[in-house]
């Protein structure tokens, strides 16, 4: 099992409240979700500035340290098939060198946040329940 530097049980809030976000009829994401450097999520996030989820989900990413924002990015890569479970270093590895302060956002952003974090976490030995 590869050790995470996130807690497991922030992960497991982050995908609680990816599903309260993306729950929202009012919530509309593109089908593809660009990289972590652009600007897309800001402005497709602008209409949700009062939202209570979206607003915990910022500031649980915004307190974790940026080598575990790396790792829940990584989780999200791998998760979605991006990268083989084997390649879990590379993964964190691209999204160290593709990390800015906006990571919440670009995580945010992607419709199937939660369930590709929790693919993420059981491909490297994680049970979320």
């Amino acid at each position: 099992m590869t050790t995470l530097a996130v807690p497991p049980d922030d992960v497991l809030r982050l995908t609680q409240l990816a599903r309260e976000f993306h729950a929202q009829d009012a919530v509309v994401m593109p089908d593809t979700p660009g990289s972590l450097a652009d600007e897309w999520p800001h402005g497709a996030l602008a209409g949700h500035e009062s939202d209570a989820s979206l607003d915990e989900f910022r500031s649980i990413v915004r307190d974790l340290e940026p080598d575990q924002q790396m790792q829940v990015v990584a989780l999200l890569w791998v998760g979605r098939g991006d990268y083989d479970v084997e390649e879990w270093e590379q993964a964190v590895s691209d999204a160290r060198d593709a990390w800015n302060p906006r990571t919440a956002d670009y995580l945010i952003a992607h419709p199937m946040l939660a369930d590709q974090i929790e693919e993420g976490m059981q491909l490297l030995g994680y049970d979320l329940e």
